[in-house]
């Protein structure tokens, strides 16, 4: 896939710096996260309940889940 780019202007909007992204890099929702990478910004939209969703594909499971505290001693034994 070709990298597209597009040359945009940098403007103040009181204190913060900020951009008009063009319609082309326009991203889902109303929030996005911004993090720096050397002198790089990448911004990627905030995506809310995806992951419910996805699970609720999901087929359940048939087996039972382990006993993960099976070898751990009772909590009245522990010496804090």
């Amino acid at each position: 896939m070709a990298e597209i780019e597009r040359h945009v202007r940098l403007f103040r909007n009181g204190r913060n710096q900020a951009l008009r992204i063009p319609r082309e890099f326009e991203l889902e929702g109303e929030e996005a996260i911004v993090r720096k990478d050397g002198d790089r910004l990448i911004i990627e939209p905030v995506r809310k309940g995806r992951l419910l969703a996805l699970l609720s594909t999901l087929d359940t499971l048939d087996e039972p889940f382990p006993d993960v505290d099976e070898d751990l001693a009772p909590l009245d034994d522990i010496d804090l």
